[in-house]
């Protein structure tokens, strides 16, 4: 019965800021391998490839959290079958909005970017965030981090070598939009990170965090967890010590993706 239920239900994959849909390439392959049909959004002004978005910046420009979680929405609702949700950093707060909307069967939040309600705001948090914030003309435009950005903020857990490994395939320009949002939906009355959390119907939820991510510090996925503490719905955290915010793509990734493997076995799927 439960390999019935696992491959009734696809597996989305949703990236985050700074990376492309191509960054789930090999979680998509081990997924496959166990199953389940897998695949990876695109965000609205996304290329088909990541060299290709690199050359069209201005396409990414000016969307928000809900352009981008309003387009998976439709992309999600042409499929047989409610997905389960695999998301990373801001890819992780819109599959928890999805998720509370009814439109998964479960989600897996990494690293995700911060949910209204959390109110915490490390040190770190905010260095990996001013490439963006420090300029207020950036809300309408497409970003782009220098290595050395991308190293503190995505890399700083790896080898030097494999951070530049890691930034000259992966990293891309990115929506500013999202980040503004985040910055300030403490004080935005709808703010468009906001999520409904205390749902009680909607499918289980696992929060998963890096111990040394400068991105999302762990004290933020925490905040997250706490945010749920009023549905009866299924809601787990798991914290890795060790990892930082490039764990979706550095050499333990695949530990990573052993871990929601498990936990969606766990929960019949």
């Amino acid at each position: 019965m439960e390999t019935t239920l696992s491959h009734a239900h696809p597996v989305v994959f949703v990236h985050g800021l700074w990376l492309h849909a191509q960054s789930w390439n090999p979680w998509i392959e081990c997924f496959a391998q166990q199953g389940y049909q897998a695949s990876a959004a695109a965000w609205p002004g996304d290329a088909s490839t990541t060299e290709e978005t690199r050359s069209k910046p201005a396409a990414l420009a000016g969307y928000g959290v809900a352009d981008i979680a309003d387009h998976i929405a439709r992309h999600i609702q042409t499929l047989d079958h409610p997905p389960i949700l695999i998301g990373h950093s801001f890819g992780g707060l819109i599959v928890q909005n999805l998720l509370a909307r009814e439109l998964a069967v479960a989600a897996i939040a990494i690293d995700p970017a911060p949910i209204k309600g959390v109110q915490e705001l490390p040190g770190a948090a905010l260095r990996a965030a001013l490439p963006v914030l420090a300029n207020p003309f950036n809300f309408k435009r497409a970003v782009s981090l220098t290595e050395a950005q991308f190293r503190y903020g995505f890399a700083n857990a790896v080898s030097q070598e494999e951070a530049h490994a890691l930034y000259q395939r992966y990293a891309m320009p990115a929506p500013a939009r999202p980040l503004f949002q985040a910055a300030t939906a403490m004080f935005t009355p709808r703010a468009e990170t906001a999520v409904r959390v205390d749902n009680h119907h909607r499918g289980p939820l696992l929060l998963i965090a890096g111990g040394k991510d400068h991105t999302v510090p762990p004290v933020l996925v925490h905040s997250a967890a706490r945010c749920y503490r009023n549905s009866r719905a299924v809601t787990e955290l798991h914290e890795f010590p060790n990892r930082g915010h490039s764990l979706v793509i550095d050499s333990g990734w695949n530990e990573v993706a052993q871990t929601c493997l498990g936990w969606l076995k766990s929960q019949g799927m």
